[in-house]
């Protein structure tokens, strides 16, 4: 073989090399997919969250736009746009953050029904709920506990606002997260000023 044939498989080697690296269409276009659909979970969470992630400002603004359009094709080309810039960084990051936030969101969502069904039993069935939520949180107040059940309930009965029941589903929220204290001294006055008027 001539040297020039070895030059040409050398170049040709090289060539190879640069093609196997270059990422395949099929493959692309999944991947542009997928960011795609990043882009669009990214646009429904707040301005608050999405400031939490290490995004750069250009993308984020992209984000922060796209989440207050209707769906429409303009909506759907800057998706796009922010699908391409997003191809350009490293995601991995992005997408872990992402998952934290919405596991939160789903651990906070099913807190509330948990607080929203003690709240509810002990409105409806009083003295028994009452009993199990302070056999299952043993360290609750339970004088400020059955103050609160009683003016929520008086409440419920002459149909006025329910504050008392609001009241009520807070400190719920506290004791089922795990604290044993409720730091609002006003609505402790507001209730304890409720109760005198009553008697």
């Amino acid at each position: 073989m001539t040297q020039d044939y070895y030059d040409y498989y050398e170049e040709s080697e090289d060539d190879a090399e640069q093609y196997a690296i270059r990422p395949n269409k099929t493959q692309l276009k999944k991947d542009i997919a997928e960011l795609f659909v990043l882009g669009e979970k990214l646009s429904r969470i707040s301005a608050t969250q999405l400031a939490t992630l290490t995004i750069p400002d250009a993308i984020q603004k992209a984000i922060r736009e796209v989440s207050g359009m209707p769906l429409n094709s303009a909506r759907k080309r800057l998706l796009k746009y922010i699908a391409g810039q997003l191809h350009k960084i490293d995601c991995d990051p992005i997408k872990e953050s992402l998952a934290k936030l919405e596991n939160k969101s789903v651990h906070a969502a099913r807190e509330h029904h948990q607080v929203e069904r003690w709240r509810d039993r002990l409105l409806a069935e009083g003295d028994k709920a009452l009993t199990e939520l302070l056999d299952e949180y043993p360290d609750v107040d339970r004088q400020y506990l059955r103050q609160l059940l009683r003016t929520a309930q008086k409440d419920l009965a002459a149909s006025a606002p329910p504050r008392a029941s609001r009241l009520l589903y807070r400190y719920l929220k506290t004791v089922l997260e795990g604290e044993s204290h409720f730091d609002d001294a006003e609505d402790d006055e507001d209730i304890d000023a409720d109760e005198q008027d009553d008697s």
